[in-house]
């Protein structure tokens, strides 16, 4: 009989055309988090000696998005096709538990983003003082935060079940109404979680938009050094108000059904708002990277300029005989119809110059010590004309 009640609640209890609906959204949901959560982080990590203390928090919620949809997703997608739940109660339960971590983190992260734009749009002085040491400690902090509440079920306090739609697991939002520990835990759950996040991100973008209105006109009016600097944070800041709002406007109908279904009679919420709130809900791993790949101008750039580096390269095949054309012998780069030039100032000669010129592009190198470092043409131009001159004063010397 047990066995028989288990697998009843592994049965979806909404329409085939529901399940086919979610599967089909999860697996657009599951590509679109993939290519671009992943784009994300490689192109921060390419260039990570130029992100900001206040970036971090945007990479770590990429990496939870994308935990998410390794996690979840490759057990959601087949289930709802095949319209039950396909997968034994323990692998119910850690499919809960990722889906709790990895929400929990990406709203803390969220959190953490608003309260350090306001300490440096806000406090200056503080704000200054923000390192990257300091952002690699609160992300920490985060993730413990995150995992006290993912592991609490795991430990009798609360508890992971089946959803009430059947083709996923989450936490058990009917056991209030039999378990205190499982009250406490949802109470806590919403209060600290939901509540205390939403609340402190509201706080810090007020305070925020704040202080812009009352500084707008002396900004205006007067040239700071820090202009730059400033325009840098009014940017970070406009971006996360527009990630925290999708966020929070994909969690909050299934917050909101959740907390209908703990703290009221669970057989009067329809499985059919579940499962759309759980859509809306998985549909936030995608906004991050879509707002950040094209709204934020320096993480474009970066793209647009790997990219098409990395296509060129595709082009021309190997990238290693150009680099032997650049420091080969100087035959070698006669045949390829390449002008190369010592130009001596009186130094010896492990000393001299080597001018190449190939395509427009000025490469400057050591002769002896096969070094090349790239130059724009005026600085080029600029190296030849002084010493030019120098040769020539040399020269009326000798004379």
């Amino acid at each position: 009989m047990g066995n028989a009640s288990e697998t009843a609640l592994f049965v979806s209890t909404v329409s085939k055309e529901l399940d086919i609906l979610m599967g089909t959204l999860y697996s657009i949901f599951c590509v679109l988090s993939l290519l671009g959560n992943g784009i994300l982080l490689l192109v921060a990590f390419c260039h990570r000696s130029f992100l900001k203390p206040a970036e971090f928090f945007i990479i770590n919620l990429s990496i939870s998005d994308l935990g998410m949809t390794l996690s979840l997703f490759p057990l959601a997608i087949p289930s709802a096709f095949a319209h039950k739940w396909l997968f034994d109660e323990i692998t119910c339960r850690v499919y809960a538990m990722c889906g709790v971590l990895f929400g929990l983190c990406s709203l803390t992260s969220l959190t953490a983003l608003s309260s350090v734009c306001c300490l440096k749009v806000s406090l200056p002085n503080y704000g200054n003082r923000f390192s990257p040491s300091h952002a690699c400690v609160l992300l920490v902090a985060v993730w413990f935060y995150a995992a006290v509440f993912a592991i609490g079920p795991l430990a009798q306090w609360g508890r992971y079940r089946v959803e009430p739609y059947g083709t996923a697991c989450c936490i058990d939002w009917h056991a209030p109404n039999h378990k205190l520990s499982a009250l406490s835990y949802i109470i806590c759950l919403f209060l600290f979680c939901y509540i205390l996040p939403c609340t402190v991100i509201f706080l810090s973008y007020t305070f925020i938009l704040l202080t812009l209105h009352s500084s707008r006109r002396a900004m205006q009016q007067h040239t700071s050094p820090q202009t730059n600097t400033t325009d840098a944070h009014s940017l970070i800041v406009k971006l996360s108000v527009a990630v925290c709002l999708g966020f929070l406007g994909a969690w909050s109908p299934y917050a909101i059904v959740a907390m209908w279904a703990a703290f009221s009679d669970a057989s009067l919420v329809p499985p059919t708002a579940f499962a759309l709130a759980a859509i809306l809900a998985k549909s936030s791993i995608i906004y991050n990277p879509t707002v950040y790949l094209l709204c934020k101008p320096n993480f474009r750039k970066y793209l647009c300029r790997d990219t098409s580096m990395f296509c060129s390269r595709i082009c021309r095949g190997s990238t290693q005989p150009e680099q032997k054309d650049l420091i080969g012998s100087t035959s070698q780069r006669n045949k390829d119809t390449r002008v190369s030039t010592c130009v001596s100032n009186g130094q010896p000669e492990s000393h001299r110059v080597g001018l190449n010129f190939e395509s427009n592009a000025f490469h400057v190198g050591q002769c002896k010590q096969n070094r090349t470092l790239q130059f724009s043409s005026v600085e080029i131009f600029q190296y030849i004309y002084k010493n030019r001159i120098a040769l020539v004063d040399r020269s009326m010397r000798l004379t």
